[in-house]
């Protein structure tokens, strides 16, 4: 068994509150929780389902190591 350390983004909903999160290397995967505990355990079971279709569609399962996590300062 293989252990991927995929990375996410959090960001707060402001609109309905909670936290919407993402997974940048798996296109399309995405989740949100009303804390950042549950928007964590909610996007793990989202990637979770995202490999096991692309297991069973018999395609590549994206190296997380690839994506990298920055930021950007700028001054207006």
């Amino acid at each position: 068994m293989q252990v991927y350390d995929f990375k996410v983004v959090l960001e707060p909903d402001e609109e309905t509150g909670g936290f919407v999160v993402s997974c940048p290397s798996l296109p399309g995967c995405y989740s949100q929780g009303e804390t950042v505990e549950e928007a964590l355990k909610n996007i793990e079971e989202a990637i979770l389902l995202c490999l096991e279709d692309m297991r069973e569609r018999n395609q590549p399962i994206p190296n997380p190591r690839g994506t990298l996590i920055g930021s950007v300062a700028v001054t207006l």
